[in-house]
């Protein structure tokens, strides 16, 4: 990250409001997310400790949080880096959300409690005023909490690992990203995931297992759109996973 000056007059004011290591998280987490840290480059801890001016332990919990939420991965012995995807890296972590997803969607209908819901609705309340660019990291943490929110009220714990591990193998910070470049496209992707997730919602509440499950997928689904426009991922390559798994 040498060429990258993350220390600036906002981003001081964030560390000074948060923990270092939140701060940090949040500030790195931006910035990949908008495109400033390219796949593949390394996140070097010495080089972003001495641009904040803190030591290098919050640092390397901080870049500990971005493996843990698929910004980043950690190479034995060389340190941790933005992770460089191929296509078909992409379209398997695709294939295994539709194939997860579903059945959490299923699940879940049949056994969401009504806290479930209410932390639901208010995901997609903090959610739902988040439309600058500049706002789009936190808008990524909380379309990820939403989604686990999910897993959890399926009521099944290794299904919840499942998702974990699966999502952070999803670029969905890739897509956000490409919005950066691409500001006019911001409003409407937002206001369809908005109107998506409000579908799931209101198919989990009324119980309905075959209508969540068709809602997810409808809704992950729209995201092979956003991967071959946005991602260059081809259309075929899709198309030969999802029939693979029946999913048409």
């Amino acid at each position: 990250m040498a060429e990258h000056t993350i220390l600036n007059d906002e981003a001081g004011e964030l560390l000074r409001r948060r923990s270092l290591k939140e701060g940090v998280f949040e500030l790195v987490h931006e910035r990949i997310v908008a495109g400033q840290v390219a796949p593949g480059e390394w996140l070097r801890q010495e080089e972003i400790a001495s641009q904040l001016g803190v030591s290098q332990t919050p640092v390397r919990e901080a870049l500990d949080m971005l493996v843990s939420v698929g910004l980043a991965e950690r190479v034995p012995y060389r340190g941790v880096r933005v992770p460089a995807l191929t296509a078909e890296d992409i379209v398997d972590a695709y294939v295994m959300r539709l194939i997860v997803e579903r059945t959490m969607a299923r699940l879940a209908a049949l056994n969401i409690s009504p806290a479930a819901l209410k932390e639901l609705a208010a995901v997609m309340e903090q959610s739902r005023p988040l439309v600058r660019l500049q706002e789009m990291s936190l808008h990524r943490q909380l379309n990820r909490r939403f989604h686990l929110a999910i897993a959890r009220a399926s009521a099944n714990a290794l299904l919840v690992k499942l998702y974990q591990m699966i999502s952070n193998l999803f670029p969905d910070w890739r897509l956000y990203e490409y919005m950066f470049r691409h500001p006019e496209l911001l409003e409407s992707s937002l206001e369809r995931e908005t109107l998506e997730h409000q579908a799931i919602v209101d198919a989990l509440s009324v119980h309905d297992p075959e209508l969540a499950e068709k809602q997810v997928v409808a809704h992950i689904k729209n995201l092979s759109t956003e991967l071959v426009e946005f991602l260059g991922v081809p259309a075929e390559l899709l198309s030969q996973k999802e029939r693979q798994v029946g999913i048409l």
